[in-house]
This record gives structure tokens, C-alpha cells and sequence, in this order.
């Protein structure tokens, strides 16, 4: 059976030491009085819900799944989920980065993005009933009106409803400009939703009373393509004038997905039969209300997989350190055992150390997007939130992508070291795998994520927000260039800062003559920019590390923070040169193929 221990260490670093973010957050007159250990004093206990009460129920949840009633509609969910988010509720969870207005804690969501990524580790499937939730949460608490505020916000704030976001159609994913539901219009105000949804995560379940969908739809006008959306709220159960639920609506589970992976969750086939709603903004403009729910639903994606990627390094590492076999090219290491440990293995240790990396990494980005979050919705100067909202609009993708595949990579490579029985369920290791796999394809697949980044966020607007972030490079270069110990970890990104310029401007201009050209090499100028966003920060760490070295901190979490940054440097990041190489190949070796694939 596997084990979670929560990161809090790592955590601890990343906030305090790394980033201090409690001095961005005192620049916020809602987060003016939190301190250090208010947070690790609420992380010290999230990390026990998380590893005490639904890291338990992981294994189980995935054997068990769900199960839908096809005369009632109604999906049960694994043994235990149910009580679990009872204690969940109980503990104030739900409301942890909510707003004080609908009854929430009014915490940092930097907190918050802590506490998911610990759950995400415990049991990702049972996360996503409250996750999804917060989406929704945001997207009415920008776009609803002050009546929809009060009739949901306050239950979804405790955590008494849930809610999900209803995009997808059988016939179309991600291009939701080809969706059929249609919304017509009541003499009340109000509208009757007709259509189908596939694909929605915890749209159907036991857990609480009511569920607030919120459904993309067609007005009988609207215009053709992604121009004739509208957003509606469309509750499970009817809400009274009272608070109190009403009569069942006409939005129901069909089915559940049969999937790979996440099978403690119920992926919902959803029929939508004339049921009641309420427009969330303006007419034909339901992408505003529905980005805010797949913008934090992208960053809430990467979190899963780099709460995945660390469960899985810790079980590895764990399994490594006891499981005996062969001996050390180099000589026997246990003399009093019949063969060394597996960790002695150079190649065992890539492995390790390629989660280890990825997970940190991860992390400090996951923390740093959090509190840009916090920046581009909270804080009182104008030009910060717009700095912050347009430098996480770059982030994003990023987020989601890269994490997600390095998530694949590292679970993989995790599974890998356990051998045979990693391929068995028994170990956990498996699960973590097929868990992980949806990360790569849900909220826009990774190569949607990669032609928003190249197309829109960095060529759309010629680059501008990617030299800030390159400004964030320039500044570290120019303070730690001629600091020798920094070396091995200033020159990476100081040389791949000025390749990914002159990177961006060739594609751009093949862009420019032959759209193709952006798609062809979207992917891999993806993993470079990650790869360079990821050696920011690695320097950094390894910066802070070598500070408390040489001021004589002997904890030896910094000397492992610094092989860290090693490893990552000398075995990860120079993927970047062939992936610019594969970039560069353009095109015509993709398109110029209908023989072979006739």
C-alpha cells in the first residue's frame, strides 16, 4: 500500500524563503494581517485531512467507482467519499479562500492552491467534487448578479452545493463555437435549457443536495460560432425564494464514463430536458463568465498532476531505499545484505531525481501563479493587478501543460522504479499513472494549451509580456552573474533566455508567411519556455540554498535543494536545444505526408 506524507517543508521554502509571500500580501488590504504561521498552521492541518482522511480512501475509490442508477439517475459514489466530505465541510475547508461576503475565511488562495495540491497527492478523483466547485464559484462571483449571489454563493462558499462547468457536446470539445443546447427565453426572465453534455466531472453524485451547473447554451438568435454563447445556471434542484430547494429540475445523469483513470469520480453524460436557468451576463457573451471558470480550472489541472508527481517520488523513493537487487557497478554498498538497495543504481536515481525536480519545480511556479492570483484580484493599485493578471495569462498554459506532461514523465518514471510491481495494483503506482493521464486532455488539451501560448499570449501581442518575464531573468543574471558559485545555474538561463528571443522572432515571422508553421512548432516551443520559466526558479532556489549554506545552516534540506538544482540542470534543461531543433524543422515535413498516412 502506498504512503503521503504532506510537503510541508517544501511548501514552507517555497513561500517563506523563496518567494516571501507574505510581503506581496501585506501590499493587499485583505491579506494585510496574515502571517507565516497562520499558513503553516492551516497547511499543518490540511495536510492531515489530506493524508488521514481521503489518502485512505484513494485505492478503494478507484477499485469501488462510481455507480448510476439508470431508472433514477442517481450516482452513488465510492464507500467513504460521502463521509469524507462531510469532514471536509466540518472543518471549514470549502470556504477556506472565500469571500468573507458569502460567508468564506477570506484566506490567500496561495493557501488554498497548498491545500489542493496536498488533497490533489491523497486522492485526486475525491478532490474534484469540492475542486470544480471554486470555479464556478469564481465565475458567478464576477458575472452573476446580486440576486444569483445570494441564492447560490453562500451554499457553494460552506460547501453544502457543489458546482461544475457543462462545455462539452458528443460532437465537439474544445471548438465550442459548433455546440447545439439551446437556451429559449420564459416571459419571466428566465430560460428552458435543451441539449447534451459529456464529459463533466462530478456532475452527477451523493455527496451533497444540490448542484449548480453552469451550462453554455444557444440563444434562438445568436449568432453562428464562439460569438453566440450565452451562460446559464442551471441547478440540479430549483432554488426557493426562501434558500430552500425547490422542485428537481430537468438536468440529469444519462450515464458515467467508462475511463482510465479517476474512477472515484463520476464523469457525467449529462441530458439537459427543458430545464429551468438564469442567464449569467450578457447575452451571447458566455465566454467571459465560462474563462474565469477554465482559467482557474487550468491552474487547478496543473496542481492535480504536481500533487500526483510527488506521491508518486515519495513512494518511489521509499521502495528504492528498501528493495535489495544486484550489486553497485562500483562495488557492493550493503556488505551485510546479499545485494545493495536499487537507489545505488545511477539510473534509478534519474528517475527519482526527474520527479523530485518536476515536483519542486512545479511547485514553486504553482505558489508564485497563486499569489499573481491573489495580485491581479485583490490589490488596490491598478497597474499591479493588470501586470499580474497579464503576467498569469502568459503563466497559464505553462501551468497546465508543461506540469502535466512532466506529471506523465514523472509517475511514469516512478512506476518504472518499483519494477514489476509497479505494473500492480497493490502499490498505488499504477493508479497514480492513469490518474495523471486526463491532466494532459482535460480544460484544453496540452497542444491547445501550447497554440494559446505561441499564438496568443506571446506572438498576439509580439512578445511583449514574455520580455517582462525576461526582464524577471535579466534582473537575476545581472545580480548573480558574477557570483561564481551561481555559475552552472546563471549561464542556462542567461543563454537560453537570449536563444527563446531569437526563437520567437524566426517562428513569428513563418507564422507570419504560413499559419501552420505557429501549429508545427506550438508543442515543442511550449517545453522550452516551460523549461526556461522552470530554470528561473530553480536558480533562485539554488541561490537561496547557497546563501544559508555559506551562512553555516547545516539542515541538510539545503544541500539537497542545491544536488537538486544540479541534476535539473545538467539532465533536464538541455532538452531545450533539441526541442528548438525539432521546432525549427517547420511544417512541411507534418503536412507533406497524405502517402503516409492515407
Amino acid at each position: 500500500m502506498p504512503t503521503y506524507t504532506p510537503p510541508l517543508r517544501d511548501m514552507q521554502f517555497v513561500m517563506h524563503e523563496l518567494l516571501k509571500v507574505t510581503d506581496d500580501l501585506k501590499t493587499i488590504p485583505r491579506h494585510a494581517d496574515i502571517d507565516v504561521d497562520t499558513i503553516n498552521a492551516v497547511l499543518e492541518e490540511g495536510g492531515k485531512f489530506a493524508s488521514e482522511v481521503i489518502f485512505p480512501l484513494n485505492i478503494s475509490g478507484d477499485t469501488e467507482g462510481c455507480t448510476h442508477d439508470k431508472v433514477t439517475h442517481a450516482v452513488t459514489t465510492p464507500k467513504g467519499f460521502k463521509e469524507a466530505y462531510h469532514k471536509y465541510i466540518e472543518g471549514g475547508w470549502a470556504a477556506l479562500s472565500c469571500d468573507p461576503e458569502f460567508g468564506g475565511q477570506g484566506l490567500p488562495l496561495v493557501v488554498n492552491q497548498c491545500f489542493y495540491e496536498m488533497m490533489n497527492s491523497a486522492n485526486q478523483a475525491w478532490t474534484m467534487y469540492p475542486g470544480l466547485t471554486h470555479g464556478a464559484y469564481a465565475s458567478l462571483a464576477a458575472h452573476g448578479t446580486d440576486e444569483q449571489k445570494k441564492t447560490y454563493l453562500h451554499k457553494m462558499t460552506s460547501g453544502e452545493w457543489t458546482g461544475t462547468m457543462c462545455l462539452t457536446e458528443p460532437h465537439c470539445g474544445t471548438d465550442l463555437g459548433l455546440m447545439r443546447t439551446k437556451a429559449e427565453p420564459q416571459p419571466d426572465g428566465s430560460y428552458r435549457i435543451t441539449g447534451n453534455k459529456i464529459f463533466i466531472s462530478a456532475g452527477e453524485h451523493d455527496i451533497t443536495d444540490n448542484i449548480i451547473h453552469l451550462v453554455l447554451a444557444r440563444l434562438p438568435d445568436a449568432p453562428p460560432g464562439i460569438k453566440g454563447v450565452s451562460l446559464f445556471i442551471v441547478p440540479k434542484f430549483r432554488v426557493n425564494a426562501d434558500g430552500s430547494l425547490g422542485e428537481r429540475n430537468g438536468i440529469y445523469c444519462g450515464g458515467l464514463e467508462h475511463k482510465m483513470g479517476i474512477h472515484g469520480n463520476a464523469t457525467a453524460q449529462i441530458v439537459i430536458d427543458n430545464a429551468y436557468g438564469t442567464m449569467v451576463g450578457q447575452p451571447n457573451k458566455g465566454m467571459q463568465g465560462m474563462f474565469v471558470m477554465m482559467n482557474a480550472a487550468r491552474l487547478g489541472v496543473g496542481n492535480q498532476s504536481l500533487g500526483l508527481t510527488e506521491v508518486a517520488y515519495q513512494n518511489a523513493l521509499a521502495y528504492a531505499k528498501d528493495r535489495i537487487q544486484m550489486r553497485s557497478l562500483s562495488g557492493a554498498k550493503a556488505k551485510d545484505k546479499p545485494a545493495d538497495p536499487i537507489i545505488v543504481h545511477p539510473d534509478v536515481r534519474k528517475m527519482l531525481l526527474t520527479a523530485k525536480a518536476y515536483a519542486e519545480g512545479g511547485r514553486a511556479l504553482s505558489v508564485f501563479c497563486s499569489v499573481l492570483l491573489d495580485k491581479a484580484h485583490y490589490h488596490p493599485d491598478e497597474k499591479t493587478r493588470k501586470d499580474s493578471d497579464e503576467m498569469l495569462s502568459l503563466l497559464t498554459p505553462i501551468v497546465k501543460a508543461f506540469i502535466t506532461d512532466n506529471g506523465q514523465i514523472s509517475t511514469n518514471a516512478c512506476m518504472q522504479v518499483f519494477g514489476g510491481h509497479g505494473f500492480i495494483k497493490e502499490w498505488g503506482m499504477e493508479q497514480f499513472v492513469r490518474d495523471n493521464r486526463i491532466n494532459m486532455i482535460y480544460e484544453g488539451t496540452n497542444t491547445i494549451q501550447s497554440l494559446d501560448l505561441l499564438g496568443r499570449k506571446i506572438l498576439g501581442n509580439n512578445g511583449a509580456t514574455l520580455k517582462k518575464f525576461g526582464k524577471l531573468i535579466a534582473a537575476l543574471v545581472e545580480e548573480e552573474g558574477v557570483n561564481e558559485k551561481m555559475s552552472e545555474f546563471i549561464n542556462p538561463i542567461a543563454y537560453l533566455g537570449d536563444k527563446v528571443t531569437k526563437f520567437t522572432t524566426e517562428i513569428g515571422f513563418k507564422g507570419f508567411q504560413n499559419p501552420d508553421e505557429v501549429g508545427a512548432a506550438a508543442v515543442d516551443y511550449l517545453r522550452v519556455v516551460g523549461h526556461m520559466v522552470f530554470g528561473y526558479f530553480w536558480a533562485r532556489m539554488a541561490h537561496v540554498a547557497l546563501r544559508e549554506i555559506a551562512n553555516g545552516n547545516t539542515d541538510p534540506f539545503y544541500v539537497a535543494k542545491l544536488q537538486t538544482a544540479r541534476f535539473y540542470f545538467a539532465r533536464l534543461f538541455p532538452e531545450t536545444a533539441s526541442l528548438m531543433l525539432t521546432a525549427r524543422t517547420g511544417s512541411k515535413v507534418l503536412l507533406d505526408t497524405d502517402a503516409a498516412l492515407a
